[in-house]
């Protein structure tokens, strides 16, 4: 292994376009169109179009520092360039840390859709999910060229599968399903907003891989752009399915689309609402393992992680120190599963307020490197205002940054703090092209 290589620069805008859609169009979209139909009934559809119109600038933020900074630290680099280098490091680790869980997380997910549909029991549902992980560590190891191609395959069978769905449910819809239109009041579509917001996160997994874009200018801003068009009308189709046909209240609100499948195709569609969860999950594994070892690379290029996790194969100059990484988090999740100590429910709220806190400090990064581009600075505000409302509801979760943040002060005073009682100056590379920002 050779630490003195970089990552290479091979992702086009196809293949940028299916990572931005794979890390969105995550498993929210099998589970909260029903969710919200059931909180707000056919008005959710509301929170739909509004949230469908906000993911816009939710993803140009990010797509536009990404075309202005590309870099594998990403949102991390971000906030070092605007607020400096412990700041952007505090934000890379909130990342790299929420993607050890949400992966796990995600992999369950997916292979829960499967068991269910085949009638398998818990221990099929965590040895598929370990294959989902390894699937897309290996395409990580192996590099994003492949990965963007399968990432390419995925998404279109996801889409594919979608559009489906909601051709599937047209002969199902009436209009008798839309009223009454708010029948638990007003007050419930926010509500149901709240919950969507969640499907709309993953613009800035993405933002890590930019230094791997060949033209980042375009991949960011314009990939970034017909991804968010793509995935704001699957996402709204699939809600109008779900409420035109009442398949909430029919199939339950958490499997309303292997309702809509299973209708027109019997049991096979039970199958192939499974096969959909599997492909949808993978692809936001395969997103999200890139963008977490791309950062640990970035944060161990800065001293600010260990030097193993910089380690690039010599082979496809991966990062495959930081996936090492992953391998044994994965592992320990899944086993922590595997032996009832946690649940999915419980899993899954921790890297909620980490993601959240990630967001936060990208679109505060925007406001401050964006000044030159009204438009971009005005996206970013509305970005931030947006992600600043929902932190509140991440409850208890706050407890897992606070951890975080504390381990990170004492690991950085006990590295650098003797260094810096010897009068040593310590200026990174990040310092640096902060002072040049700014």
């Amino acid at each position: 292994m050779k630490e003195n290589k970089s990552l290479q620069r091979n992702i086009g805008m196809p293949q940028a376009i299916a990572l931005y859609i794979g890390a969105v169009l995550g498993s929210g979209v099998l589970i909260v169109p029903g969710l919200a139909a059931e909180m707000a009934g056919p008005a959710s559809l509301l929170a739909w179009g509004f949230m469908t119109l906000l993911i816009l600038p939710l993803a140009l933020s990010m797509g536009l520092l990404s075309a202005k900074f590309p870099n594998a630290g990403g949102v991390s680099h971000f906030v070092t360039l605007a607020f400096g280098p412990k700041a952007g490091a505090l934000v890379g680790w909130f990342f790299l840390m929420s993607v050890p869980i949400g992966g796990p997380v995600a992999a369950l997910t997916g292979a829960g859709y499967m068991t269910a549909a085949m009638g398998w029991g818990d221990p099929a549902r965590i040895a598929i999910a370990a294959g989902m992980l390894a699937i897309g560590l290996i395409i990580n190891v192996i590099g994003m060229k492949v990965a963007g191609k399968v990432q390419i395959a995925v998404v279109i069978a996801i889409v594919a599968v979608l559009v489906f769905s909601f051709a599937a449910a047209l002969p199902r819809m009436e209009s008798v399903h839309f009223t009454p239109f708010v029948p638990h009041g007003w007050m419930s579509v926010g509500q149901a907003a709240a919950i969507l917001f969640w499907c709309f996160i993953g613009w800035e997994a993405v933002s890590h891989l930019s230094e791997e874009f060949k033209d980042p200018q375009r991949a960011a801003v314009k990939g970034v752009t017909i991804a968010a068009v793509i995935v704001g009308i699957l996402y709204f189709l699939s809600a109008l399915a779900t409420v035109g046909t009442q398949s909430y209240l029919r199939g339950g609100a958490d499997s309303s689309l292997v309702w809509i499948i299973s209708q027109p195709l019997g049991a096979w569609g039970g199958f192939i609402a499974g096969l959909t969860g599997l492909f949808i999950c993978t692809a936001t594994i395969i997103a999200y393992s890139s963008a977490a070892s791309r950062v640990a690379y970035a944060l161990s290029r800065q001293g600010y992680a260990p030097k193993w996790m910089g380690r690039l194969s010599d082979r496809y100059q991966t990062p495959v120190g930081a996936i090492g990484f992953l391998t044994f988090c994965f592992a320990a999740v899944l086993s922590l599963y595997g032996s009832g100590l946690l649940s999915i429910t419980t899993l899954i709220k921790f890297p909620n307020a980490t993601f959240i806190l990630t967001y936060i400090g990208g679109c505060a990064a925007g406001i401050r490197l964006l000044r030159g581009s009204r438009a971009g600075v005005t996206i970013s505000w509305i970005s931030f205002a947006a992600t600043v409302a929902v932190f509140p509801f991440t409850g208890w979760a706050i407890v897992y940054p606070l951890l975080i943040t504390v381990l990170f002060v004492l690991v950085d005073y006990l590295r650098h703090g003797r260094k810096r009682g010897g009068n040593t100056a310590i200026v990174t590379d990040a310092e640096e092209i902060s002072r040049r920002a700014l």
